[in-house]
């Protein structure tokens, strides 16, 4: 009865009316769906969501992929059972923590094995230290000190193929800092600051790798504020990071933005003459970074005049070169243009000959009549 009732509302409706007529099709969706439930069983009507064919009641049970994924799944829930066990016995031993590590190779999300990862160093590292009327913090003696420093080192390597697999799991990462907080803790600072620096030159590479991950940059500046305290107790007269990590982040943005200009210039080769002009305002955001004098906008606000020179002439070579067959494309002499007078507001010269410029300017004068007075203007600054 439903049915008929619904069948009934679709009657006589508008097919210029968009929203209405997708009420029809819902509604015919529908009427589909009742038939198929009706026909063929509830479990069936899977079969056709999305318009993806499924397949309906039960998998198959047998096989040897099955069997094996059986296997893990038996495996991985008994790992999970024995070292919780363990670790609620209070059982300390390094074969739960081999236990821990082959769990978290399995599944590094499960961040309670994390947990008990730290519960289990903690005490392997009490073990060395000194009785209650001492220093509780660090190793009674040498041998104590190459353990927990070797307990930690250990634990940071067996990171890495992890961090290699699961680059943005956060467990991962929380669990490593907390390692190297140890270190800061447990050892001396001399040894401490030997682990972070290394640790230091190990997100060094992550940047390179990808320099827009803003993860990898935070973790960066917690790892230089830690280097600059364990630098001063270690030499109280030792200077800061700041020059140094201020030039490494210049170098990064510099080198960001060439594969920025590379990435820019790939596209606009694919159609420089597109209707689509916002890679030409992209372009033209890029290039106002070269500008003379300093800028609140700009990336890179304390370029020297020699790299803006060197970045204006790599740019006008590739539009030179993207101007070979694309001779109608307005946007190619405009760019040009206002390189070269870049170039020669910072250098006093003009970067290219100026027979180049005048036809330049006279190909834009025919591609763009209705800025002709623009034009002028543009020519008459090459005449001063």
């Amino acid at each position: 009865m439903d049915s008929l009732r619904m069948n009934e509302s679709v009657k006589g409706y508008n097919e210029d009316d968009p929203d209405r007529l997708m009420e029809v099709r819902r509604m015919r969706y529908l009427l589909f769906l009742c038939a198929c439930d009706l026909s063929q069983g509830k479990n069936n009507v899977d079969a056709i969501q999305h318009g993806i064919p499924r397949v309906s009641g039960q998998k198959a049970t047998a096989g040897p992929d099955y069997e094996k994924e059986l296997r893990k799944i038996e495996h991985y829930r008994a790992l999970v059972d024995t070292v919780n066990a363990k670790m609620l016995g209070c059982e300390y031993t390094n074969e739960v923590l081999h236990l821990t590590t082959e769990l978290l190779e399995l599944n590094p999300e499960y961040y309670t094995i994390w947990n008990h990862r730290r519960r289990l160093l903690r005490a392997f590292f009490l073990e060395k230290f000194r009785s209650e009327d001492h220093d509780e913090r660090r190793p009674d003696d040498a041998s104590g000190s190459d353990a927990v420093r070797r307990y930690i080192l250990d634990d940071l390597a067996f990171l890495l193929p992890l961090l290699r697999k699961f680059p943005k799991c956060y467990w991962i990462w929380n669990y490593r800092l907390w390692l190297l907080d140890e270190a800061s803790l447990r050892l001396l600072p001399v040894s401490a600051y030997e682990i972070w620096q290394k640790e230091l030159s190990l997100v060094g590479k992550m940047l390179t790798l990808d320099s827009r991950n803003f993860h990898g940059w935070g973790y960066r500046r917690k790892v230089v504020s830690t280097l600059e305290k364990l630098s001063k107790a270690t030499n109280p007269s030792s200077g800061s990071m700041t020059e140094v990590e201020f030039n490494y982040t210049t170098k990064m943005i510099e080198n960001n933005l060439s594969k920025e200009f590379e990435l820019v210039q790939r596209a606009l080769w694919a159609d420089p003459d597109s209707k689509d002009q916002s890679l030409w305002f992209y372009h033209q955001y890029l290039i106002s970074n070269f500008e003379p004098g300093p800028s609140k906008d700009s990336i890179l606000p304390d370029l020297s005049v020699k790299a803006k020179l060197s970045y204006i002439r790599a740019q006008i070579t590739d539009l030179q070169d993207m101007l070979e067959g694309a001779e109608t494309c307005k946007w190619i002499y405009q760019r040009l243009l206002d390189l070269a007078l870049m170039s020669k507001t910072l250098s006093g010269d003009w970067p290219i000959p100026s027979s180049d410029l005048e036809s330049w300017i006279a190909n834009l004068a025919e591609l763009d009549p209705l800025r002709k007075g623009r034009w002028d203007d543009l020519r008459s600054q090459m005449d001063r």
